[in-house]
């Protein structure tokens, strides 16, 4: 089942606060509004990490 999740904090990639939509099923990403696969901030961003943990949950 799809789990569509919403993540607001601080993007380096646009110097601001934002909104990102995760859209996950089965620990696989279907879906996301923010560059996490190919951003160099990745390794250090705080909403990429929720990304991450997302991911894990399954």
């Amino acid at each position: 089942m799809e789990k569509e999740s919403f993540l607001s904090g601080y993007c380096r990639s646009i110097d601001e606060s934002r909104m990102v939509t995760v859209v996950t099923e089965g620990g696989e990403l279907l879906e996301i509004d923010c560059c996490f696969e190919s951003c160099i901030h990745t390794p250090n961003c705080t909403i990429a990490q929720r990304i991450r943990e997302l991911l894990e949950e399954g």
